[in-house]
């Protein structure tokens, strides 16, 4: 592991993506090919499961150092990441070298194979690699433990690195890298210095994301060149039917074809082979149904027949990337779309139709009718782009709905993580259940927010917070009920994970509203109606 830690203290020295790129490229090219399987598996979220849960960790690791177990808590949440407090804390500082004879995959194997030993045996073993490594050496030790190798290398990143290493395209990388692959068995050279047609039968193609619309429509020029439909609020998805092959994939490189038996019936209705781009959304009543009834869909290891009927899907497609075996992405839009209709659509396969308007103004007309037909807003697409990987600005927009928002009070905090692991960001925010004039009024918490705020407002909330700090739960602090914020979210649904009952969809700080008291934040009742 000497190599890979020593490339992570690198790492961590650079700033600038091109340095990055040449160090990681230098490393791939000279790294064994067992361990590049692995860097490769890490930075394409493919870790092994933990061994341990982090409960564990934090209690050796404060054995070890010798500290009180509160000690370590409070140290773990300044310093706002696992992996570096157990380094600085366990680590010797005269130890400057590394275990001899252990590569990153042999340390890798015998963290999958520490996970069936009993717990003394993993304590026995991870106490024994803190004690012998230095900061970098347990620093990328704990995070192969515990699988959050944050570290600023983006899968995109690492995809450069290694076009550069093998002098194979970007985008033929991240088409070999998508799907289902176990960096335990597959070799490099089958990975990705073959191109083996037998692997490719099941493999979906990178997914091709959009920005969102960040100056006014006109600022996209002539209306006629775009296609507008609306945006599906569900799983985004590649349908594969190839030969007799017949797959699912999601948007996070995850085989969901099991969770979705009804949409098996696709592969008969399907002549031709393709593969399709589009959305798995749930449906009630011939109309879109909310995110939250697909959740119940999702992980889930037996679908049930009353599942099925309480949570029935479709999918919907918007876009061609592959028919009859050619690769259709470096066709316009246009033509791929044409090729799309030509499909016969029925049951549970269905066509996401678009729209070329005359002016902006019937395109904003369009976005308020989002709520009707139930989408999220509308996907304006170029009729002339192509298919890409990633975000590429300029071809592909979204222009959602107006975000839902209302007026809570602050009730919870706990420190933030990396930059801001000396503040409190993360909030926890309530309504009241009740007329606040009511007695018998309370606050129910419906919603968790970090983002919104200014590094000076959230400075300001800070020294407010340690004047009105109440009592202590772990990291979570509880505050006196005196700030109120605007939050905006998605959407809302009912939920069991906060006290009101109901949960919300990519919640955020609008502002801090100064200008207001607790008794005029909104009560759950208004949240119910945005239910309604």
């Amino acid at each position: 592991m000497k190599d890979f830690s020593l490339l992570i203290q690198r790492l961590d020295q650079l700033t600038k993506t091109s340095e990055k790129v040449k160090v990681l490229s230098h490393y791939f090219k000279t790294a064994p090919q067992k361990d590049v399987v692995w860097a490769i598996a890490i930075w394409s979220h493919r870790r092994p499961k933990r061994p341990v849960s982090t409960t564990l960790l934090r209690a050796w690791a404060s054995e070890l150092a010798g500290v009180d177990q509160w000690l370590f808590e409070d140290s773990y949440h300044i310093v706002g990441d696992l992996a570096e407090t157990i380094a600085l804390l366990t680590c010797k500082k005269e130890i400057t070298g590394h275990p001899s004879g252990e590569s990153l995959s042999t340390i890798i194997e015998d963290l999958i194979a520490l996970k069936t030993q009993p717990e003394d045996q993993k304590k026995t073993y991870i106490t024994k690699k803190w004690a012998e490594l230095n900061y970098f050496g347990s620093f990328t030790f704990t995070k192969l433990l515990t699988g959050g190798f944050r570290i600023g290398i983006s899968q995109k990143l690492m995809t450069k690195a290694l076009e550069s290493a093998f002098d194979i395209p970007s985008d033929e990388i991240a088409y070999r890298l998508m799907g289902k692959w176990d960096p335990s068995e597959v070799t490099l050279q089958k990975l990705l210095l073959d191109n083996d047609p037998e692997a490719n039968q099941s493999r979906p193609y990178p997914f091709f994301l959009a920005y969102p619309v960040e100056n006014t429509l006109k600022d996209l020029g002539d209306v006629s060149q775009w296609s507008i439909e609306h945006k599906w609020d569900g799983i985004r998805a590649q349908l594969i039917k190839r030969n007799e092959t017949f797959a699912i994939w999601s948007r996070g490189e995850e085989l969901i074809t099991e969770q979705f038996p009804e949409l098996h019936r696709i592969k008969e209705l399907l002549t031709e082979d393709v593969v399709i781009d589009g959305e798995i959304i749930p449906i009630k009543d011939g109309l879109p149904d909310h995110f939250g009834t697909l959740q119940k869909r999702l992980n889930r290891k037996r679908i049930t027949n009353s599942l099925l009927e309480e949570a029935p899907v479709v999918f919907r497609a918007y876009d061609l990337l592959e028919y009859q075996g050619k690769d259709l992405r470096e066709q316009t839009y246009l033509k791929r779309r044409n090729f799309l209709e030509s499909i016969s659509f029925s049951g549970p396969l269905q066509l996401s139709k678009f729209k070329i308007f005359k002016n902006w103004q019937e395109v904003e007309d369009e976005r308020l009718r989002s709520k009707e037909v139930k989408s999220e807003g509308l996907m304006l697409k170029h009729l002339d782009s192509t298919y890409g990987v990633g975000r590429k600005k300029g071809d592909w927009f979204k222009y959602k709905n107006d975000p839902l928002n209302c007026d809570a009070i602050l009730t919870y905090v706990m420190r933030g993580h990396g930059r801001r692991s000396s503040l409190y960001t993360d909030f926890t925010f309530a309504l009241w259940d009740r007329d606040p004039n009511d007695p018998e009024a309370q606050l129910v918490t419906f919603a968790k927010a970090y983002s919104g705020l200014t590094d000076q407002e959230f400075k300001e909330i800070n020294r407010w917070i340690r004047s009105n700090a109440l009592e202590k739960f772990g990291p979570v602090r509880a505050v006196k009920p005196e700030l109120v914020f605007e939050i905006a979210f998605e959407g809302v649904a009912p939920s069991s994970r906060h006290k009101s009952g109901y949960a919300t969809r990519f919640p955020r700080i609008v502002r801090w509203r100064k200008d207001k008291k607790i008794d005029e934040a909104n009560q759950l009742e208004d949240l119910k109606n945005l239910v309604r």
